[in-house]
Order: C-alpha cells, then structure tokens, then sequence
C-alpha cells in the first residue's frame, strides 16, 4: 500500500467516524429508547422461539393427568379438552394411551398397540366383524396375559384387535365392567374396585 492509498484510507476513516459520531451525538436522547425497544423484541422473539420448542412439555403440565390410588383400589381420570376420557395402561408390559369409550363392547386394540404388546397382527384371524361410526370392520379376538393401571392388575383379559385403521385403543365395557363402580362427576371419571 503506498502513501497515497494509506492517505484515503486514513480519510475514509476519518469521515467514517464523524458521520457515526453525528448520528450518534444527533440520536442520543433517543439512544436509550431504541436500545430499550430493541431489547424488548429480542426477549419476545426469543420467548417465542422457546415456547414453540417447549410447547408438548408445557402441554403435559398443564393437562390434567390420570391419578391412580392402587390401595384403595381407585383411578381417576380428567376430562381433556376435547371431552374425552384417556387411560394408559400397562399391556403385556407395552404402555398403552386408551380412549375410555362405553360405546365400544371390548378392548379394541390398533394393530400397532397389539403389536407392542406382544401380539402379531399379520398372524391373526380377522374372522370377527364389528359396527362402527365408519362402518363395518374385521376383527380378531385375542386375550392379553395382564393389564396394569398403576397397581391394579387384571388378568387373561378378552380383548379384540381391530384390522383397519384407528387412531387409539378404546377401554371399553368388558374391561370396565370388571370395576365395581364407574363414576363420571366434576369433570372427573372415576373407577373403583
């Protein structure tokens, strides 16, 4: 770099500093607003970024949760937001998310939840049909080996696993008419032995 360049360069600099120093000696009242303004939008664009990652664990706090008494031989579970009630249970050791569904005769299980518990859908027999919403459906009966709320363990529990398609497992009335007391009050279903 000869002389002539380091010159304009140091010019350059130069002005660059006095044009920075203008708007900074003509912007400063207003320095400490923009910087607070700026601020302000970083923590909402940061909050929002934070409450978009954290929603589903945010979520499972906010919602209510099944609560299970095995010594008192009692389950309670909320109603969600949509109006039903969910149950998870224990199938042959798979955890399972149950719709409680009194419109349903049996355990229906998806052929993906039977599948977590032990059973092979492809080996079955669907010879059994049922009437749904969405029409009719084949079925296979099956028997679990146990299914465990919390403590409460039942037993060779008959159970059906549905061959179309279904987005969750139904608990119904086989399996619930084996507790001694269904009770739905305040938002609350509750069974008990």
């Amino acid at each position: 770099m000869d002389s002539f360049d380091t010159g304009r360069l140091i010019y350059l600099v130069l002005l660059l500093l006095m044009v920075a120093g203008w708007f900074f000696a003509q912007g400063r009242a207003s320095l400490n607003r923009t910087l607070q303004q700026g601020a302000i939008w970083l923590f909402i664009f940061l909050g929002a970024i934070a409450a978009y990652g954290l929603w589903g664990d945010i979520a499972r706090t906010v919602s209510p949760q099944q609560s299970v008494f095995g010594e008192e031989g009692r389950i309670v579970v909320p109603r969600q937001a949509d109006g039903h009630y969910y149950l998870t249970a224990t199938v042959n050791g798979a955890t399972v998310p149950f719709v409680i569904d009194t419109g349903a005769t049996s355990i229906v299980l998806t052929r993906e939840d039977a599948e977590a518990a032990g059973l092979a859908p492809d080996n079955l027999d669907f010879m059994g049909r049922a009437n749904t919403a969405n029409g009719e459906v084949r079925t296979a009966a099956v028997r679990l080996d146990r299914v465990a709320i919390g403590a409460i363990t039942d037993r060779d529990v008959p159970a059906v696993v549905n061959a179309g398609e279904m987005e969750q497992s139904l608990l119904g009335m086989t399996y619930l008419q084996r507790w001694g007391s269904i009770e739905i009050s305040g938002g609350q279903l509750t069974l008990t032995r």
